[in-house]
Order: C-alpha cells, then sequence, then structure tokens
C-alpha cells in the first residue's frame, strides 16, 4: 500500500438482499487485505462504502437517503470519499453521476474487484498489483453465513427490475461454491443460507441440467457445517427430488422460502408467473401432507395491476385456508422500465395500503396461533449472539430463518454460548420473538 494510504479507515452501510451482502463481505476483504483497516461506524472512517438496494421504490429511497447522509458527512469534512456499490449503482449510474457529483464513485457489479484500485485512484494514486487472496469480511451478527451460488435471474416476471439490473442467471462453479463453504466452515460457521434470485434453477445454465441437490449433497459432507438452507425455491422448480433430499437429509433445514405472488390465474399470468392456481395449490397441498416437517415461507404482492377487490379476496381466502407458516405481504410498486409499469388498471395507493393492513392482519392471527401451539415444546437452537442491552441470548431454530423470521431469545443458566447449538424450552411469544429457557 501506498504510504498516503496508511491509516486510511472504511467503513460500509449494507442495504437490501443478502446476495449484495455477500458481494460487499468480499470488498472488504479485498480493502482489509491490501491494508486498510476496516471500522464499523462511518463517522470514524475516512472511506464510506453504501453498498445500495434498488429493487423497489422503497429499497431506492432508503439508499439515496443514505447516500446523502454520507456526502453531509464529507461535506463537513467528517469523511474523505464516498463510494456507492450495489443495485442502485447497476441500475441508475449514469444519471446518478449527475445528480449526487459529491459522490466520488459509483460502482456497477463488474467493478467490485477492481475496489482496492478505484480507491487509489481517488486518491490520486497509481493502481498497485492486483491482489488475488480471496476471503470476506464477515458482516452478520451470528453462526450463519450466506453463499451466493448464481447471480442474475431469467425469470422475467412483469413487476421486476432483478433481470435488467442483474442480467441473465449466472451459476457459480459448483468446486468454487464448495471452496467458500470450507472458508465459512473454517471461521466456525455452523449454517449456511444458500441465496440465490432462485437457487432452485441452479446448475441449468452451466451443466446442462439442475444440479441444486448435488450441491448440496456435496456442501453436507464438510465438517463443521451443520445445517444448511435455501433462499429462494421458485414454485415450478420445487422438485420431488428436492423435497425428499430436504426431507431425509439431517443437515438440511426443514424450511423452504417459496415465493407465490398471487392464487388468481389472471394475475399470475400477467405477472408472467410459470403457475397457475391450480398447480400452485398441488404444490402446497404436497408441501404439507407429505412433507409436513418442512416449514413453508412465502410472499405475496398486493395491488398488482387489474387486481379487483374480488381477486383480493380470493388471495385471502388462500392464505386463510392454507396457514402458511411465514408469509410476507408487498404492496405493487410501479417501477420503470417493467412490464406492468405500462399495464392499465393501476391500483390507488390508498387501495393497495388498505389491502395489505388486511392480508397482514389475517396472517398475523396464523403466526400467533402457530407460535403458540409451539410453546412448552423443546427445540434445537443456533444461538447468534449475546443482546446486551436485554441481557438475553439470541438464536434461531431450523424452522426460523435468521433476520427474516422471528428469533429466540433465550436465558442464560451458564450453558448458552454464541456458536452453539443449545436446546431450549419454549415458554412465551410476544408476536416479535420466542422466549425459553435452555434445558
Amino acid at each position: 500500500m501506498d504510504e498516503k494510504l496508511k491509516g486510511k479507515k472504511v467503513s460500509a452501510i449494507s442495504l437490501g438482499c443478502d446476495k449484495n451482502r455477500v458481494d460487499l463481505e468480499k470488498m472488504l476483504f479485498k480493502l482489509s487485505d491490501a491494508g486498510f483497516e476496516i471500522v464499523d461506524d462511518p463517522q470514524s472512517a475516512n472511506i464510506v462504502i453504501v453498498n445500495t438496494c434498488a429493487f423497489i421504490t422503497p429499497a431506492k429511497e432508503e439508499a439515496l437517503s443514505n447516500i446523502f447522509d454520507m456526502c453531509a458527512l464529507k461535506s463537513r469534512g467528517v469523511i474523505e470519499k464516498v463510494v456507492v456499490s450495489g443495485c442502485l449503482a447497476q441500475r441508475h449510474k449514469d444519471e446518478l453521476i449527475k445528480q449526487i457529483p459529491e459522490v466520488d464513485a459509483f460502482l456497477t457489479a463488474s467493478e467490485n474487484d477492481k475496489i482496492c484500485e478505484i480507491v487509489e485512484r481517488l486518491y490520486g494514486l497509481t493502481p498497485s498489483k492486483i491482489r488475488k487472496n480471496k476471503g470476506r469480511i464477515f458482516t452478520t451478527r451470528g453462526a450463519y453465513a450466506y453463499l451466493k451460488i448464481a447471480e442474475g435471474c431469467s425469470n422475467a416476471c412483469s413487476y421486476c427490475t432483478i433481470p435488467r439490473i442483474k442480467g441473465r442467471y449466472v451459476s457459480f462453479k459448483m468446486d468454487d461454491i464448495v471452496e467458500e463453504a470450507k472458508y465459512l466452515a473454517k471461521n466456525n460457521f455452523k449454517e449456511l443460507v444458500l441465496v440465490a434470485q432462485d437457487v432452485t434453477r441452479y446448475g441449468e445454465d452451466l451443466y446442462g441440467k439442475n444440479k441444486l441437490v448435488e450441491l448440496c449433497k456435496r456442501l453436507c459432507k464438510i465438517d463443521g457445517i451443520k445445517w444448511i438452507r435455501l433462499h429462494y425455491a421458485y414454485p415450478e422448480r420445487t422438485s420431488d427430488e428436492l423435497l425428499q433430499f430436504i426431507e431425509n437429509e439431517p443437515k438440511m433445514c426443514k424450511y423452504l422460502d417459496i415465493p407465490l405472488q398471487h392464487i388468481d390465474d389472471r394475475i399470475l399470468k400477467s405477472m408472467r408467473r410459470r403457475m397457475g392456481e391450480v398447480e400452485t395449490r398441488a404444490l402446497v397441498s404436497k408441501i404439507k401432507t407429505k412433507f409436513p416437517d418442512i416449514a413453508l415461507r412465502t410472499t405475496f404482492i398486493v395491488g398488482y395491476p387489474s387486481e379487483t377487490r374480488r381477486d383480493f379476496l380470493k388471495l385471502c381466502h388462500f392464505v386463510k385456508e392454507t396457514k402458511f407458516d411465514y408469509a410476507g405481504f408487498f404492496t405493487y410498486f410501479r417501477e420503470e422500465n417493467t412490464p406492468s409499469f405500462y399495464m392499465d388498471g393501476q391500483v390507488s395507493q390508498i387501495v393497495k395500503n388498505r389491502r395489505l393492513k388486511k392480508i397482514q392482519k389475517i396472517q398475523n392471527q396464523i403466526v400467533t396461533e402457530k407460535a403458540r401451539q409451539k410453546l412448552g415444546q423443546t427445540f434445537e437452537v443456533l444461538v447468534d449472539f449475546f443482546d446486551e442491552n436485554e441481557g438475553v441470548f439470541v438464536g434461531h431454530t431450523q424452522f426460523l430463518s435468521p433476520t427474516v423470521d422471528f428469533g429466540v431469545k433465550i436465558v442464560d443458566n451458564g450453558n448458552v454460548e454464541a456458536g452453539k447449538f443449545v436446546n431450549v424450552k419454549f415458554t412465551d411469544f410476544d408476536g416479535q420473538n420466542f422466549k425459553g429457557e435452555c434445558i
């Protein structure tokens, strides 16, 4: 490292999905490996990276708010450089350069590997020789780590910006994924959360056929890894082979996140989803009857263009009768350059908000009932961290995905330690977290 850069500190703000987080962690490792010091607090840093999301309008607004905050710190001389990476930079780089000249660099995905060179240029230095060491500076609390297995998406849903931002689906080489998983195991991570826009498409582009189960089999052989979780499985590719493997393999978390988005045939066809109502109901019924140990999470969009009151009530009824273990709901956001942006029948924001509130209330009643049924039972919990404010350890189970679903607050009896598995008897549920005692 050039003498001019010695002692420079880098901090990062990570926004958006876990796939973005993995990219950021690899960038931070490159900077650390080159000699920069990584710090948590942006106000104590010289360089701040804002890693952004641009999937929907609120994500863009959050990203811009953080960028403006960092630019304000720069204007006051608190920090020296502001770098913006992630999907917002990928999607709107040219216009952002004009609109926010205070930002020193906007990085597209292809430039992430060049982060050290870019920072050197920002300080007027000639880029040094590229270092080829690989690793990650971890930004999550807990004994789980995200393992990205692919980039991009080829599903072309009518409302989604991901294919335009990230490009078509590209599977990573299996050997490279396995090597990264071994690296994570050596760093004492006990759970791998496999992430991609569609994990169930893995390998089709690279190997000519689906290789997800084969990949998972190889990952299950790694010493030190006890749990493997999948985010996200698309309904049309959730095969019997995959379900059977999850059911029978001890290391596979009995958990699936399958975005369904709606249940009405007309809406699903307009969304360019590949499964209609009959096939969707059949898949859900099969999971709940033949594979009852698998907890099922899903997501739905309300207020999609032309969604009528009748369509919405049909979705509400589907949620009521199906009783998903977990479900997330989002109002439709009209994103530019997506097919649904130009559709007639746009639903007003007032109606969308009203529908969102109603269906969330339905699901909240379902999950509260399901949560109370677990009270008095004992479950294996992976302890993530100690919450100093509340004086309790926090962890998660196989059927609770970390940061996505409820947490488990554990009363310490002297046997609880972050990064370890403990048996916890659930004693209470407060609507946000389970509470329990270590057995």
